[in-house]
């Protein structure tokens, strides 16, 4: 079975058609780039091209970043903020004429890594955080989530954590690997002592090069595991969630 996977970051908007069974990209995924700024017209327009390059006639899943309840978004950290109170389900659906499930992005990678990928068969707490253009999170507990957990903006020494140990933040900074990972752990110890988690799986973008920095990282006693999924994870996510309606 096969359904449409959309993830809407901070840098881009991609998408791809996704085997549920498989949990894996149907198709090598199209990406278009996130407009500045990114108000919601310019965002549907970038989530329009992508599933119109495969021309898709299913339902299609959507990841956003920020609070999403019921398909309207609460919160908007790395879009445009006209975005808070729009029913962003009912607005994509619209201009696609297609069915519609929207999702926090990092709920979507959580659900995506917890059956296909580095959580599968784990039950007791784990704590998937993407890093990218901010820090996404998804918190399971006895395989079942806790959503729209937002954990990238936790407080952490003054400053919004995202802000200071996201992929990002690493780019603007020039920081190295051994900076960056150290400002890492300095975050997975504030998640670890106030979650305990057994397990933290590092996904977003990044984690294609997990080999350069989590070596680095120290005195955390959960596991951590980079995501199996990478950064697909987000796509196959949103496709499962539009699947289960």
């Amino acid at each position: 079975m096969q359904i449409f996977g959309v993830d809407i970051g901070g840098s881009g908007i991609k998408g791809a058609p996704v085997d549920l069974d498989r949990g894996d990209l149907a198709q090598a995924r199209h990406k278009v780039l996130t407009p500045h700024p990114a108000t919601p017209d310019r965002i549907v327009d970038g989530v329009v091209e992508v599933v119109r390059h495969f021309s898709w006639s299913g339902s299609v899943g959507i990841t956003f970043p920020g609070v999403v309840t019921d398909g309207t978004v609460r919160t908007a950290a790395n879009v445009d903020r006209s975005w808070i109170g729009i029913d962003a389900a009912k607005l994509i659906s619209d201009r696609l004429s297609l069915p519609v499930t929207v999702l926090n992005d990092g709920d979507a990678a959580g659900i995506a890594e917890m059956t296909f990928g580095a959580g599968s068969k784990r039950k007791g707490t784990v704590i998937l955080l993407t890093f990218g253009t901010g820090i996404g999170s998804a918190v399971f507990h006895g395989g079942s989530l806790v959503p729209n957990t937002e954990l990238g903006h936790l407080e952490l020494h003054g400053h919004d954590a995202e802000t200071r140990a996201s992929t990002k933040a690493k780019e603007d900074e020039d920081l190295s690997w051994q900076h960056w990972a150290h400002r890492v752990q300095k975050y997975l110890a504030h998640v670890e002592m106030l979650f305990s988690p057994e397990l933290f799986i590092i996904g977003g973008g990044v984690s294609r090069k997990a080999e350069k920095f989590l070596p680095l990282i120290e005195g955390i006693s959960a596991e951590i595991v980079p995501a199996r999924l990478q950064n697909n994870a987000g796509i196959v996510g949103a496709a499962m969630a539009a699947s289960s309606g």
